[in-house]
């Protein structure tokens, strides 16, 4: 008997008072290219005061017309963990990316993230992440030096999106309560099971100093946190170190953004991270 593979895509956007970013994040799903598939979007709002669900209402007739499956979970209890394991248990597909409500995908992303992850094996896909213009200069600056880490250069960082398919999906539970959601599923993959594709997608830091400082001590925290509660996924994580040579000509080659960098990065030793999630932007 041949058992029917599922190759429904599912996008999963939890949105906590997002009326500023949800439109244009759900004009881009919209826009996607035909190898994109058909689509389910599952928008888990999560005590939101403002008016993200209706405005993701107003968007069914669109997402019906392209024959495509739009829902929006009205959550009370706040939190973007309770909405992840709310949008996963609304979820039919196999396939599912995890999107940010303030991130803007490029048309070929989706059917780009399909193709890659098309495989019986587990296996996690991102886009190629583009930090979207900050409007101010010291967040534009740390953003320039950031983004010409090898982390970041060399590929598949997933903040702000990332997708895996069935058999990836298989290897945890529910989301865990932990800081960096994102930092937990990249880990579950060998760099070998980890992709970015070509296609981008936009993605904001948050603007000012002490909004740098404030969230890059929540990402710190997060990331070990994630070390002293899964030890055992550490040895996925591969990051190529940044070597004296290198940080010499990245200094001199940006001496703004490294002062600014160096900055954030001495604040952040300074004091720890105060407790609850902080948005990134």
């Amino acid at each position: 008997m041949t058992v029917a593979v599922n190759t429904q895509f599912s996008i999963i956007i939890a949105a906590n008072n997002e009326e500023d970013y949800i439109g244009p994040c759900l004009d881009a799903v919209l826009a996607q290219d035909p190898e994109a598939g058909v689509l389910e979007v599952i928008v888990a709002a999560n005590a939101c005061t403002d008016r993200t669900e209706d405005i993701v209402t107003g968007y069914l007739p669109r997402f019906t017309a392209r024959g495509w499956q739009l829902t929006c979970l009205h959550l009370d209890p706040p939190g973007k963990v309770g909405a992840l394991n709310a949008g996963d248990r609304a979820a039919i597909g196999a396939m599912r990316a995890y999107l940010d409500a303030d991130v803007i995908c490029d048309p070929a992303l989706i059917g780009q993230l399909r193709a890659a992850l098309s495989s019986e094996r587990p296996l996690y896909a991102t886009g190629t992440l583009v930090v979207t213009p900050a409007r101010s200069w010291i967040t534009r600056a740390y953003a320039k030096f950031w983004q010409q880490l090898p982390f970041v250069k060399g590929g598949a960082v997933g903040a702000g999106l990332f997708a895996v398919n069935g058999a990836g999906r298989a290897l945890w539970g529910d989301f865990p309560e932990v800081i960096s959601d994102d930092t937990f599923v990249r880990l579950n993959f060998p760099p070998d099971q980890r992709i970015e594709v070509p296609a981008a997608y936009h993605w904001p830091m948050i603007e000012g100093w002490f909004g740098l400082v404030k969230v890059r001590r929540r990402q710190d925290a997060g990331v070990r946190e994630i070390y002293d509660l899964y030890p055992h996924l550490a040895a996925n994580e591969a990051k190529v170190g940044l070597g004296r040579k290198e940080l010499v000509s990245l200094a001199l080659r940006y001496p703004v953004s490294f002062a600014v960098y160096v900055g954030v990065a001495l604040n952040v030793r300074a004091r720890p991270a105060p407790a609850g999630w902080t948005r990134g932007r």
